[in-house]
């Protein structure tokens, strides 16, 4: 019979994250001997490891540091809530965030590739998927730098963490404005600063839908210019930041509100888990 412990077991159990019974067959198969069941319970979870890379990571969490001018923003991502809100899915990703601001990482490929206490963060991550049981990844990682950087985090539900991320990047102005722009950011999920970064054939695009849809709907020749500009408009309006009317005074544009602050948006990320 294996020589080990109740206690023998217990410590295990803390270090690895595995079940009693995946630890007692790990220590009995070790003959007792901490480290080659360590190695064992490693190496079965890895194993689940590669069966789990085919399956969705949908859920999980956005985390944000921003200071000094500068914003760090990252989605890590498991396969349930259940484990989204739990203490080691939320340790982990602590770490991850810390891991991605002490290396600078702007994407996710340079941040798993770094070095977290000796190994790379992506081995760190095969480590927490075998141990919780779930696919566990870092989808996407966004950096800014500015005079001012704000990060905001929105919770879609009371009992998960936030499921909504941003950081905005402002010159001049306050924090304050800073953050407001972030708050709408998150509310109306722009997806570019400014219309130049709009490729010219989608804009092209744009118009065509929109003639053809005046047309169909029957509107008079003299009118279409008319009609096919608002209807532009208005997708920059959906789409571009420094466009959208402002979420706190919809009679002024983000552009409006940021000009009168004194201030100037240069960037901005957003996050939401799973899109």
């Amino acid at each position: 019979m294996a020589n080990y412990t109740a206690a023998d077991i217990k410590a295990l159990r803390e270090q690895t994250g595995a079940g009693m019974l995946d630890v007692k067959k790990a220590l009995d198969e070790a003959d007792g001997d901490h480290g080659k069941a360590t190695e064992i319970l490693r190496v079965k979870g890895l194993k689940g490891v590669t069966k789990r890379e085919g399956r969705t990571a949908s859920n999980g969490l956005v985390a944000a540091q921003a200071e000094g001018g500068v914003g760090t923003l990252v989605e890590v991502n498991c396969e349930t809530d259940f484990v989204a809100k739990g203490e080691k899915f939320l340790a982990l990703a602590d770490q991850v965030l810390a891991q991605a601001v002490a290396v600078k990482a702007a994407d996710a490929e340079s941040l798993l590739a770094s070095e977290l206490d000796g190994k790379t963060v992506k081995d760190v991550l095969d480590d927490a998927n075998a141990t919780i049981g779930e696919k566990i990844e870092v989808r996407r990682v966004a950096r800014l730098e500015g005079d001012t950087v704000v990060s905001y985090l929105h919770r879609t539900s009371p009992d998960l963490p936030a499921q909504i991320g941003v950081l905005v990047a402002v010159n001049g102005g306050d924090a304050q404005t800073a953050r407001d722009v972030a708050m709408h950011v998150a509310a109306f999920s722009p997806s570019v600063l400014t219309r130049d970064e709009i490729d010219p054939q989608t804009v092209e695009n744009e118009r065509r839908v929109a003639e053809a849809t005046a047309k169909e709907e029957g509107k008079p020749e003299q009118a279409l210019p008319r009609i096919i500009e608002g209807r532009v408009n208005g997708y920059f309006k959906e789409n571009v930041l420094l466009d959208q009317p402002f979420a706190k005074d919809a009679k002024k544009s983000v552009a409006q509100v940021v000009k009168d602050a004194g201030a100037e948006v240069t960037g901005f990320a957003r996050f939401r888990v799973g899109s």
